[in-house]
């Protein structure tokens, strides 16, 4: 078990190391500012980074390889995607789909549902198809592709550590009750967001009436 978790911690710092120099490999100041807003951008959105730790905690609470089989097919699918973005029309529904992601995740992680490791990685793998074409969507217009991509990739990785690290320690601390509620916590917090865009549609369709209103009166 000693040996098992070692290779793990290996696994994530190579994968670390390896995305921070990709995303620091060029120092011109375009390639920077890529970088930067790749690296800053999965922090910039409370679902975003709730849906990364989210995948850490299910990855390590379906142990074995899953823990970082799962995590890796969502950071690779996820790369896939917003590298795609640039190129093709976003997919509709994008906000909803990853609110989707906290809340499925949240109930997988609150219900400790074990799945085969394939289904699990295929499901994460859907996932990250939204929150990939969120992040190449809004790629800023003067950042080099592939260093904004890379930068992503590595705050993507440490949010999964994160959710890695908590489910471990809890695990080996004997409070795994704890990793089911933080997966109710999940929950809660797509329900925020959900919330969120509920309160926006509302607000653009108000907003859509009285531009009509005025348009008429005019």
């Amino acid at each position: 078990m000693k040996q098992y978790s070692q290779r793990i911690s290996i696994f994530w710092a190579v994968t670390y190391l390896f995305t921070s120099s990709l995303a620091f490999a060029h120092t011109g100041v375009g390639e920077t500012h890529g970088s930067l807003a790749g690296l800053a951008h999965p922090f910039s959105g409370f679902d975003h980074w709730v849906a990364m730790i989210a995948v850490g905690l299910w990855a390590a609470q379906l142990g074995g390889r899953a823990t970082w089989m799962v995590p890796l097919s969502f950071v690779s699918v996820m790369a896939m995607s917003a590298i795609l973005s640039m190129f093709i029309a976003p997919i509709p529904f994008i906000e909803g789909g990853i609110t989707l992601s906290i809340l499925l995740l949240g109930l997988l992680i609150a219900a400790a549902v074990r799945l085969p490791i394939l289904l699990s990685a295929v499901i994460v793998g859907i996932f990250a198809l939204f929150h990939g074409f969120a992040h190449g969507s809004e790629m800023p217009a003067n950042s080099d592709a592939l260093i904004y991509t890379a930068g992503f990739i590595t705050s993507t990785v440490l949010l999964h550590l994160v959710g890695v690290g908590i489910a471990i320690a809890s695990r080996n601390g004997g409070h795994t009750q704890w990793l089911r509620y933080s997966g109710a916590l999940v929950v809660a917090c797509g329900c925020a967001t959900l919330t969120n865009i509920k309160c926006r549609i509302q607000l653009l369709i108000v907003r859509s009436a009285r531009s009509s209103s005025g348009f008429k009166h005019a």
